[in-house]
């Protein structure tokens, strides 16, 4: 589906790729432009998916009485 958002992994890819082209210098002033405007659109999407999971996973770690139970993450388990 064309209106189907980039998965995380997806859109972290495009804008690390347009990160590269932009660093590069290369480009024209317009599709410098564009390309940036994409990437502030690929940043605002990555970060509400962030804080998607993360409210997501603060969900599942509550305890039965109700109490958020909050732990630092495992080198393991990064």
């Amino acid at each position: 589906m064309a209106d189907e958002p980039p998965r995380f992994e997806e859109a972290l890819a495009e804008l690390e790729g347009l990160v590269q082209r932009l660093e590069k210098g290369e480009l024209p002033l317009e599709d410098s432009l564009a390309a940036f405007e994409r990437g502030v659109g690929l940043v605002r999407l990555l970060s509400q998916r962030l804080q998607d999971v993360e409210q997501r996973v603060e969900v599942l770690l509550k305890s039965e009485a109700g109490k958020l139970l909050r732990r630092p993450l495992g080198e393991d388990e990064v």
